[in-house]
């Protein structure tokens, strides 16, 4: 599959942003207006206004702006400009503890909300994935001690039902991140035996995810496909060479070729070097010449020729599943993936924190683009899914007790409870200050883990 254009990308970007923000400025605006708190505005985006909407000069000012990436919902607030005194009692400040909590929770609590209600959508619509069935697993990985066989088709992890193959990967790296343990592996064997296998986690779990599933060592099952060549990237070196659709590759450099992941692993192992393929094409046997591109991957460096296997409608259909569940199931199935994620986000922030996890699992706008991009690629469930995954992130990071947030509000909140008055204003400034430094730091690393990716 070709990338999407960068206006593509960016489009869907914004639809994202958009679609977000506007989901968790509503929790505080919709809460703010049922406490009888007067809001003055809600913009999605920040700079300068590109829109604005007012019915009235006391009504609430609707705006849209340039930078698109947040939002706010300013309300009548003493602390932030005079208030007249006939409206004070319609000032957030003037507001009991409790109505203040409610009103800075909204937002995050919206966002996991509107993660249930696109997890829900896409129970009901259907979800497309492949079949979660196994390769032979590689020696002393976690998955050959605990004695898993090829042909096995992963049912459920942890009692959680997992029907596709990314589900069943994700929900096995959830339930890791708890540290040790045993994970229960409920299987379908090749006989058609039902049996549950069991996964003995060390200690130390790698919290890594790409490091974890090579200690894991489950392989999706991969049947034997002819080394036929079914699609060719224009302009790739396949193309270029004179490769065509329907080729029977022959041999490489003299070696026999048999399978299609005999040509896959001849060319990943030739980057840059010329490879003479003997090919069949309408019963003429002909020689031809072909160089890989130099692809720099986390892996290593590899060939690449842009062309793909011709895979008949059977396997593809063999390897499909597709399924749908009753509204009921569905909003439970969601509520628990929504808590499922959510979990896993906070505890792969506490391992960041404690060391313990890389920084490298940081994701910023450049790489959030680009999967708002690809997944709206692949359809509109693949695109409800991403939006509900960085919905969760986007309410689990507003929790979080650093203050500009509105977890730092928050933890404000709660020394006021404690200590039977407001934080004082000095204290709030400095603890906001040293909130937004931590925040842009964040930023500024997860921009250029960004660019890091996108160069290499």
């Amino acid at each position: 599959m070709e990338s999407p254009s960068l206006i593509y990308t960016i489009f869907y970007f914004l639809i994202a942003i958009g679609v977000l923000v506007s989901f968790h400025e509503y929790g505080h605006f919709l809460v703010a207006r049922k406490l009888g708190v007067r809001v003055l505005r809600f913009s999605v985006g920040f700079g300068k206004v590109l829109w604005r909407y007012q019915k009235t000069p006391v009504s609430t000012e609707y705006v849209i702006a340039a930078i698109p990436l947040g939002g706010y919902v300013k309300m009548l607030d003493e602390n932030v400009e005079p208030v007249q005194p006939s409206e004070l009692p319609f000032a957030f400040n003037r507001q009991p503890l409790w109505s203040r909590v409610a009103i800075v929770a909204a937002g995050p609590l919206f966002n996991l909300i509107l993660a249930v209600l696109l997890y829900w959508a896409v129970f009901s619509i259907g979800d497309v994935g492949i079949r979660p069935v196994l390769a032979e697993p590689e020696p002393a990985t976690l998955a050959a001690r605990a004695g898993f066989s090829e042909r096995d088709e992963i049912v459920s992890v942890d009692n959680k039902l997992t029907p596709t193959w990314s589900e069943a990967m994700g929900t096995l790296f959830s339930s890791s991140l708890s540290g040790g343990g045993t994970i229960a592996v409920a299987v379908i064997a090749d006989s058609g035996e039902s049996v549950t296998k069991y996964i003995d986690l060390p200690k130390e779990q790698e919290t890594d995810p790409k490091k974890y599933y090579q200690a894991l060592g489950l392989t999706l099952w991969s049947p034997t496909i002819a080394p036929v060549i079914g699609k060719l990237v224009p302009e790739g070196p396949a193309e270029r060479a004179g490769l065509q659709v329907d080729d029977l590759i022959v041999s490489a450099d003299g070696v026999a070729i048999t399978t299609w992941m005999d040509v896959v692993d001849w060319v990943q192992k030739s980057p840059g070097q010329r490879i003479l393929l003997v090919i069949e094409r309408g019963g003429v046997v002909m020689d031809l010449a072909i160089t890989p591109d130099r692809i720099e991957s986390e892996s290593g460096v590899q060939g690449k020729i842009g062309a793909g296997a011709k895979v008949s409608a059977e396997l593809i259909e063999l390897m499909r599943v597709e399924y749908t569940l009753p509204p009921l199931e569905g909003f439970l199935r969601a509520c628990d993936k929504t808590y499922q994620f959510s979990m896993a986000t906070l505890k792969m922030i506490g391992f960041m924190v404690a060391g313990t996890a890389s920084v490298d699992n940081l994701s910023g706008p450049i790489t959030i683009a680009q999967y708002a991009g690809q997944s709206a690629d692949l359809g509109l469930v693949h695109f409800l899914k991403f939006l509900a995954v960085i919905s969760v992130s986007l309410g689990i990071l507003n929790l979080l007790p650093i203050p500009v947030l509105d977890g730092g509000h928050l933890m404000f909140y709660a020394i006021e409870a404690i200590k039977g008055s407001p934080v004082s204003d000095r204290v709030q400034i400095i603890f906001q200050q040293f909130g937004f430094v931590v925040l842009l730091s964040l930023m500024a690393l997860a921009v250029l883990l960004d660019l890091q990716r996108l160069f290499s």
